[in-house]
């Protein structure tokens, strides 16, 4: 099952935001990247569907996994969007 929107919430600096950056990217996933950092907006979003201030934050079709590394992201993504 292919997701239909995919938003990712990185601080820039965030070593764990790069990792899922790269883990996408190298699967072909689309996504769109939101600066926590310089983006208030994204940031007061994050919180809200997070509950929390960490990054990354990754949203996938209304499911939410937060602060996350790469072995949390593999596991969320195939019990979601894998078959």
């Amino acid at each position: 099952m292919k997701p239909e929107r995919v938003k990712l919430y990185i601080k820039p600096y965030c070593p764990w935001c790069h990792e899922a950056i790269a883990w996408l990217d190298k699967r072909g996933i689309k996504y769109e990247l939101l600066d926590v950092i310089s983006d208030p907006t994204a940031f007061k979003e994050m919180i809200d569907i997070s509950g929390q201030t960490l990054a990354p934050v990754i949203e996938v079709d209304g499911k939410v996994l937060a602060d996350f590394d790469t072995r949390q992201l593999e596991k969320f993504w195939k019990e979601n969007f894998s078959g």
